[in-house]
């Protein structure tokens, strides 16, 4: 059965980047978790700012904590793939499979330890210059296109 990739971002801080991530996701048939809390009001009004009409085409699951989306995503069998600048892998090098869910971090802050812990892979997108992180939107394409690409 294919279960595809999801997206999950954990409490995030800026609605204009859950929007646009939540119009690519729609765009592409990818389904997104939002682990609350958010760092905005998670109406749809705040969303539909940016994700525009997408918003009714998104596959949108919220989870109430971290603790209830590992629950979920462990009894449904999936490998949780973080994104972190503290990983060692490049995102290209990794074997997604399908069901992979890739977690993005809050943009202020990323995840803390406990996440890290749960995580099946830890993946980074290597950047030079000295860059400290790329844009949560763009870094969640690059993720779901590479993810895309390797299961065709």
């Amino acid at each position: 059965m294919n279960e595809g990739i999801r997206i999950a971002l954990y409490q995030p801080d800026i609605a204009g980047n859950t929007g646009t991530i939540l119009r690519m996701a729609a765009c592409l048939g990818l389904a997104v978790d939002i682990i609350e809390p958010a760092g905005f009001d998670l109406s749809d009004r705040n969303l539909r700012r940016a994700g525009m009409d997408y918003l009714e085409m998104a596959a949108l699951t919220r989870h109430v904590d971290f603790a209830a989306f590992d629950a979920w995503r462990v009894a449904e069998g999936r490998r949780l793939v973080l994104f972190t600048t503290k990983a060692a892998i490049p995102y290209t090098d990794f074997s997604y499979a399908d069901g992979d869910i890739v977690l993005f971090g809050r943009e202020s802050a990323g995840v803390p330890e406990h996440v890290h812990a749960r995580a099946d892979a830890r993946l980074l997108i290597p950047m030079r210059g000295g860059g400290r992180s790329l844009n949560l939107a763009l870094s969640t394409a690059m993720a779901a296109g590479e993810a895309m690409r390797q299961l065709g």
